[in-house]
């Protein structure tokens, strides 16, 4: 069997069938063109470059095909990339259908969608529960098969639900610990928090940003629409409950730097952005450690201070 993209170690051959996810044009320093690749399968992403790029490859070689990848694993700066020897795409008989090679969730999508109705019918407020039963009905298909980002924590397919009801269980338990925390709040906020990413997002499949991703964001975007469901629902905007959920959502990262608008000013909001940077640190951890020998360092994580994590020896693995 084939190895796994990620599986691969310096100076080994790979000879691999793979997803291009991103693939932009560029030039080098003497005016030549070639295309910065980033490869993927179910096991992860390797990055690469075709230097002196035919314009037939830089019309066909785009994200969302299929390709057959010759190459060299080496590294860059610390980071994997594959130095490629030959690339072409998929032909007839081959593999051609982007989904096998796209990571999913490690829970089917029934799981998700019933983990959502149960955590649905834990808020109990009727404005807030209304709510999110609109936008979660608009949205569900896409909820439920986006990633939470183009690239760091969750992306893959059904990586935006599975972020989400991972930082819902973890508010179940944190209203439980701290009694004073409004439950409904908090469980509404995370839910909610992230569905603006099913615009600011294209899709599973080569993931991009759209305009309004671009322009706009995640943040304010699912703003947008808890406020056009309030307006549907005939909600008055004003009212103490619809303000606290839109500055629990709005707040969610913590910091403007990072994109809130407001920082947090009630407790549900200050617990919403705390847990959604622990699920989110985590799995960048739990991704890095799996492709990270026992005793050994990870690449460095992008997403958490450019660090390496070590991965302690495993029991009885130790000389």
């Amino acid at each position: 069997m084939a190895k796994l993209l990620t599986q691969y170690h310096d100076n080994d051959s790979i000879d691999n069938f793979a997803l291009i996810t991103s693939a932009d044009v560029r030039t080098t320093k003497t005016g030549k063109p070639y295309i910065s690749l980033v490869f993927s399968d179910r096991s992860g992403n390797l990055p690469g470059n075709l230097w002196d790029a035919s314009q037939e490859q830089m019309d066909n070689l785009v994200a969302g095909k299929v390709v057959k990848l010759h190459g060299v694993r080496g590294s860059f700066k610390g980071q994997p990339q594959v130095q490629i020897t030959e690339l072409r795409l998929s032909e007839s008989g081959e593999p051609t259908n982007p989904a096998e090679f796209m990571a999913h969730a490690p829970l089917k999508t029934d799981e998700l969608e019933n983990q959502l109705n149960d955590y649905i019918l834990m808020i109990t407020q009727p404005e807030w529960n209304r709510i999110v039963r609109r936008l979660f009905t608009k949205y569900h298909d896409q909820f439920l098969q986006f990633p939470a980002a183009k690239k760091n924590h969750h992306a893959f397919n059904g990586g935006l639900a599975f972020h989400s009801l991972s930082i819902a269980a973890l508010a179940d338990s944190v209203s439980q610990q701290y009694p004073t925390l409004n439950q409904s709040l908090l469980i509404a906020g995370a839910l909610l928090h992230d569905l603006g990413k099913v615009i600011e997002l294209s899709g599973p499949v080569a993931t991009q940003y759209t305009l309004a991703g671009n322009l706009i964001g995640h943040i304010t975007l699912v703003d947008e629409q808890i406020v056009l469901v309030a307006q549907e629902l005939h909600l008055d905007l004003m009212s103490e409950d619809l303000v606290i959920l839109r500055h629990v959502v709005l707040a969610h990262h913590g910091l403007l730097e990072y994109g809130s608008p407001v920082r947090p000013m009630v407790p549900e909001a200050e617990a919403l952005h705390q847990l959604d940077e622990l699920d989110a640190s985590l799995q960048m951890m739990d991704g890095a450690m799996t492709a990270t020998p026992s005793g050994e360092f990870s690449q460095r994580i992008f997403g958490l201070d450019n660090r390496r994590f070590y991965r302690a020896q495993e029991e009885g693995t130790e000389e």
